[in-house]
């Protein structure tokens, strides 16, 4: 056998059998299937006859044949019909009733119903290195059922192992924190792969989700730590914010009350007025000395060593309240 080789246009040679195996998934795609029209043409002299062999049985048992030869099928189901190993022209059988030689014909049933499974969870190493086990559920259904049967083994296998491989290689290229916000961008990317990857198998991948993200246990609690120090920050942030427009509004209006003499002492007396609707309070307040001088010093002459006097007032209550008496030095 002859080794030829075949430049290619970047300059490196490449033998016929690589050629060949490089070729294969296009020749696979562009496959069409020789369903025949209708005839035995094309089964060859021993399979016409083996065809015209059954035919005559099938007439000479009718009456039993029958109910070996037709047979049923479901609204949501199709048959694909192989006639002495070909596949018979018109494609799937479908729904209702159809029939088959039982010596030289085999069929396959196919349901065309929307099938889900859960894909198993994946330990995934995310781009910034973080280890995330990810698990998600895929939507799919069949909606060509003679490529389900002919262009692969097992349609349903094969799109359970291709969304676990996904699934792994499309996180393997997110950030962790990609992963955790970004699920809907996620899931329609893993849609898109799948279906144009199980469009030769005439399958359709109608929907992905990711279900759960699970995060190591550490991570999780650095994770909180880190939130929880945010929060306070925030917490204390505010607390300061709202102290500073506190005491802006208290010097307002401490300008406000010292314009005016009177609205200190006016103040001061609601003050007192709010403080005793309370009948348990014990109520202490200054008193200049001023306005007790001029009925003690009557009676006592003026302490010396003395910078305040106090004295005993009720106010509304039963309660005694100690005033102690201001000097103003």
């Amino acid at each position: 056998m002859s080794n030829e080789n075949y430049p290619l246009i970047s300059g490196k040679m490449e033998s016929k059998e690589e050629i060949g195996f490089r070729e294969l998934p296009i020749r696979s795609e562009q496959m069409s299937f020789n369903r025949g029209n209708g005839s035995e043409e094309g089964y060859g002299l021993c399979g016409v006859l083996i065809l015209i062999f059954t035919y005559i049985l099938i007439i000479i048992t009718f009456p039993v044949t029958v109910f070996y030869c037709i047979k049923i099928v479901q609204e949501y189901e199709r048959a694909v019909i192989f006639r002495l190993g070909r596949l018979v022209s018109g494609g799937a059988k479908g729904p209702g009733i159809f029939w088959i030689n039982p010596c030289t014909d085999k069929y396959q049933k196919i349901d065309l119903r929307t099938i889900s499974f859960d894909v198993p969870p994946q330990e995934i190493l995310s781009k910034d290195s973080v280890t995330v086990a990810v698990d998600a559920v895929v939507y799919y259904r069949v909606c060509d059922p003679t490529m389900s049967v002919v262009n692969v083994e097992n349609c349903a296998s094969s799109t359970r192992l291709l969304a676990q491989t996904t699934l792994r290689n499309v996180l393997g290229t997110k950030n962790m924190s990609d992963i955790l916000l970004d699920r809907e961008v996620i899931s329609h990317q893993m849609q898109s792969t799948l279906d144009e990857a199980t469009d030769a198998w005439g399958v359709k991948v109608e929907r992905v989700e990711v279900k759960d993200v699970r995060l190591p246990v550490q991570l999780q609690r650095a994770m909180a730590a880190e939130a929880e120090a945010a929060r306070d920050a925030r917490a204390k942030i505010i607390s300061a914010e709202g102290e500073q427009n506190s005491s802006r509004a208290l010097k307002e209006a401490a300008d406000v009350i010292a314009s005016s003499p009177a609205a200190l002492q006016l103040r001061f007396m609601q003050t007192l007025t709010q403080i005793s609707s309370e009948k348990s309070s014990t109520i202490i307040f200054p008193l200049p000395i001023e306005i007790m001088r001029a009925f003690v010093g009557k009676a006592y002459p003026e302490p010396k060593n003395e910078s305040a006097l106090t004295t005993t007032a009720n106010i509304g209550s039963s309660d005694s309240y100690s005033v102690p008496l201001i000097d103003d030095m």
